[in-house]
């Protein structure tokens, strides 16, 4: 079993969450010439008409409005600010369309696995794991249960790049033990949809 561990947080304080690849869906009020999603840069740091380069190190994603609201105070008086984080993630294996999304930070793992098309018939979902570059990261029993307990993609601090892999069942496995985790995908599948077009 692969855990997060107190490296792995201590990692995220020091370094923040932003990843290139990342993209940042943002809205200033007054401000109808700024893009309303820009991408993460080398650095990280993002780019904006007429403000320059803002850096992203060492910001959270829930710290990611407040963060920009403080670089963009430099040039707007008292700016209305809000920004979510978006992360690009690889969903593979046995699943309805596997490639990479980009998707809310605030995701659940069952929802992201619903914008992959969600779990096929001959999914084996026991043996579900995630990957970070060719190591794992997390998987087994861990996994499984933050899936049923509804944990967002930040709560089990993925980064862009990682890897959600659903394997095949492979012969005389018990679909069964299969049923508990995809009832809990399904029920995830309105919450995609809102997420998708609000």
């Amino acid at each position: 079993m692969v855990r997060t561990d107190a490296d792995l947080i201590r990692g995220r304080l020091t370094n923040g969450d932003f990843r290139v690849g990342d993209r940042i869906v943002l809205f200033v009020q007054g401000e109808a010439d700024l893009p309303d999603t820009v991408a993460v840069q080398p650095g990280p740091m993002i780019a904006l008409p007429l403000f320059g380069e803002i850096s992203l190190f060492g910001v959270l994603r829930s710290e990611v409005s407040a963060h920009l609201a403080r670089e963009l105070g430099r040039f707007i008086r008292d700016p209305i600010v809000r920004a979510n984080g978006l992360m690009r993630l690889s969903v593979q294996g046995s699943v309805g369309s596997p490639g990479f999304y980009t998707m809310p930070a605030e995701m659940l793992v069952g929802e992201a696995l619903m914008v992959a098309g969600g779990p096929t018939a001959q999914a084996s979902m026991d043996e579900i794991h995630i990957d970070r570059g060719s190591q794992p990261f997390m998987d087994g029993e861990l996994l499984q249960e933050a899936i049923r307990q509804g944990l967002t993609l930040d709560q089990l601090n993925l980064q862009a790049g990682d890897q959600i892999v659903v394997p095949a069942e492979t012969p005389g496995g018990a679909f069964l033990n299969n049923l508990g985790i995809v009832a809990g995908i399904a029920g995830s599948l309105t919450a995609v949809i809102i997420l998708l077009i609000r």
